[in-house]
């Protein structure tokens, strides 16, 4: 008693015995997507990808002004503080940075309502980058090393930890 061979719905020459979870569809290794709760295919996972995105247009502009005028604000501050303290000003430049990422984070979630889109986290992420380029600049002009320093370890430290913030990424559970 044999079986009857199967194949790939996309694929019609690509024998599979895998099925998307959701629908049911004969799904090949090629056009699986591995889930928490087991495989499906690409047009279930694009489906379930889309209850996500919540983000409206005028979310982007609010997030994005939002978080490059906060973290111009985070710059001149950080770079203040540390101009006055001195060397020990790049060690509370590693303690605030991280700091007044959470709060620009939490501003923007603020602002948008805690709406949510992939595109809407990278936009954020370039304004929190544009925010602190003017001061960076200023360094630059003035050929301010120690000013440039505190501002890379700032953008550093910024960046990537409110795009986390932001994103609901947990880099540790």
């Amino acid at each position: 008693m044999s079986e009857a061979t199967l194949y790939c719905a996309n694929h019609p020459t690509v024998e599979t015995v895998l099925r998307c979870k959701k629908c049911e569809k004969l799904i090949c290794v090629k056009c699986a997507v591995r889930t928490p709760t087991g495989y499906q295919c690409k047009e279930c996972v694009r489906g379930q990808q889309k209850i996500f995105e919540t983000s409206k247009a005028y979310d982007y502009v609010t997030g994005f002004i939002a978080a490059a005028f906060l973290s111009g604000l985070g710059s001149f501050l950080v770079g203040l503080l540390a101009t006055f303290i001195g060397f020990f000003g790049i060690f509370i430049t590693f303690l605030a940075s991280p700091t007044a990422a959470v709060l620009i984070a939490e501003a923007v979630r603020l602002v948008t309502g805690r709406r949510r889109s992939p595109k809407l986290f990278k936009v954020v992420l370039v304004g929190v980058v544009l925010g602190a380029i003017p001061l960076v600049l200023l360094h630059l002009l003035f050929f301010d090393i120690y000013g440039l320093i505190i501002q890379g370890v700032y953008l550093f430290l910024v960046a990537p930890t409110a795009y986390y913030r932001i994103s609901g990424i947990r880099i540790l559970k």
